[in-house]
């Protein structure tokens, strides 16, 4: 009953923009910490965006930083990712989690202490 329902994803080109969302349901996101994860074929899930709290830094990984923005609505129990300027190396299927921002000490890593992840929502990057 408790879920993150992940949307917005989908086949765009180079240098386009897609936004994804991140929804709770059955549960409010509010004082939960928000990280945006993907795993592309072959590879392992990495940290993409975290958002510890309404106060203080968004993380970015370098590979996004000043393409991707995180963020909350909280109104809409939604958190966003933002993906601009768009690479073929960020086709990936991108996670949203939630965890306890005392417990996760500001990891943005997949191993880290998140209590729910999302069914995961497929972004393609090809002309």
């Amino acid at each position: 009953q408790l879920q993150l329902v992940e949307s917005g994803g989908g086949l765009v080109q180079p240098g386009g923009s897609l936004r994804l969302s991140c929804e709770g349901s059955g549960f409010t996101l509010d004082p939960y910490a928000i990280g945006w994860f993907r795993q592309a074929p072959g590879k392992e899930r990495e940290g993409v965006s975290c958002i510890m709290s309404s106060i203080g830094s968004p993380y970015y990984a370098d590979s996004v930083k000043g393409r991707f923005t995180i963020s909350r609505d909280n109104a809409k129990n939604t958190v966003y990712l933002q993906m601009n300027s768009l690479k073929t190396e960020d086709t990936a299927v991108y996670y949203c989690a939630a965890g306890s921002p005392l417990l996760l000490f500001n990891l943005c890593v997949p191993t880290a202490t998140w209590d729910y992840w999302g069914q995961g929502t497929q972004v393609t990057v090809s002309s």
